[in-house]
C-alpha cells in the first residue's frame, strides 16, 4: 500500500486523527500499511487516546493483525542456535519456494518469484504478473503510479493477464477507487476530513507566505 513519503500536510493530518482511529482504517485513509501507520505516529510523538485504549482495545478479535507485527525481536537464551545461518543457501531454508513459483498475495492478487539473491529483500523477490505485462508494453511504472486490473477484469489466473485488462493510474487514483468501493462509510468520511485537513494546512501556509514577503 503507497510510497514511504509523507507529507507535511498527511503528517498533520495523521497527528489529527490518530488517536480516536484505529491504524487499520488509517492505513485504509493514507493508503499505508498499519504497521507504517503506527512508526510515524510514534515519530510524531502521538498516541492513542485514553477514551480509545479503554474502549477499543479491548473489542480487538483474534487474529486482527497488530501494527508492529513483523518487527524484528530477539528472545535470546539459545535460539540463536536454530536461526537460518547467514551463507546457507537460500534452498536450504524449510520454507523454500523456486523461482518462477506462484503465490496470492492477502490483496488476492497473483505473484511470481524472480529472484533468490540474499542481497534483494524478501518482499522485492516477487513480481506481480500484470505489472511485468504492463511495463513489457509500456516501460517502467512512472513514479507514483501503480498497475492495476481496469475495473471487473481482476483475474489470478496466469494465462488471461493480458495488456487490455490492465492500466497504469496514480496511487492516489487507486486510493480513491478503494475507499469508497471496498472500505465504507467511515472510511470515505475520514478521507474527507483528511483533505479538510490538508486544505486548512495549506491554506494557513499560503496566509505566511503572503506575510513574511
Amino acid at each position: 500500500m503507497g510510497s514511504k513519503h509523507w507529507s507535511q500536510a498527511d503528517k498533520q493530518a495523521l497527528a489529527a486523527l490518530y488517536p480516536e482511529t484505529s491504524n487499520e482504517v488509517l492505513g485504509r485513509v493514507f493508503g499505508k500499511s498499519p504497521k507504517a501507520i503506527g512508526l510515524m505516529a510514534r515519530s510524531l510523538g502521538v498516541c492513542k487516546s485514553a477514551r480509545y485504549m479503554a474502549e477499543e482495545v479491548p473489542r480487538i478479535k483474534p487474529g486482527q493483525e497488530p501494527w508492529n507485527k513483523g518487527q524484528s525481536f530477539d528472545p535470546g537464551g539459545r535460539s540463536v542456535e536454530t536461526r537460518f545461518k547467514p551463507g546457507r543457501a537460500a534452498c536450504e531454508a524449510a520454507n523454500y519456494k523456486p523461482i518462477g513459483s506462484l503465490r496470492i498475495t492477502k490483496d488476492g492478487y497473483l505473484e511470481q518469484k524472480t529472484t533468490d539473491d540474499p542481497l534483494t529483500v524478501p518482499a522485492r523477490r516477487c513480481v506481480a504478473p500484470h505489472r511485468r505485462v504492463w511495463e513489457r508494453e509500456n516501460g517502467p511504472v512512472p513514479n507514483g503510479h501503480i498497475v492495476v486490473f481496469r475495473p471487473g477484469m481482476h483475474t489470478t489466473e496466469p494465462d488471461q493477464i493480458t495488456a487490455d485488462r490492465v492500466e497504469c493510474i496514480t496511487r492516489a487514483e487507486n486510493m480513491r477507487r478503494n475507499t469508497y468501493h471496498r472500505y465504507g462509510p467511515e472510511v470515505a468520511k475520514l478521507v474527507q476530513l483528511r483533505g479538510a485537513i490538508n486544505r486548512q494546512i495549506r491554506k494557513r501556509e499560503k496566509e505566511q507566505n503572503h506575510e513574511h514577503q
